[in-house]
């Protein structure tokens, strides 16, 4: 344990930082789940909802550097490509 008062106030800040980077990273994965099961379901309408409300998430966690710029850039291209093939039109 932190004996100084400024180790002790940096150990309090990591533990906040740590908790709001678990939600966030949490909520990323939950909005990736939902994305993914309309996909599934085939509801196209929500997909696209769901999609944008996921790359918004993701453009913030790159800007935040909770997340690496080349690992969300990857990631809303592998999910916009999955969209687009499901429901490319014929």
């Amino acid at each position: 344990m932190p004996i100084r008062k400024s180790a002790k106030k940096s150990l309090r800040q990591t533990k906040e930082r740590t908790q709001k980077n678990k939600l966030e990273k949490a909520e990323i994965e939950t909005l990736k789940k939902k994305f993914l099961k309309a996909l599934e379901s085939g509801d196209e309408a929500k997909a696209k909802e769901l999609l944008l409300k996921l790359q918004k998430k993701l453009d913030k966690a790159a800007k935040s550097n909770l997340m690496k710029k080349n690992t969300v850039s990857r990631t809303k291209s592998r999910l916009t490509v999955r969209l687009n093939k499901k429901f490319a039109k014929k």
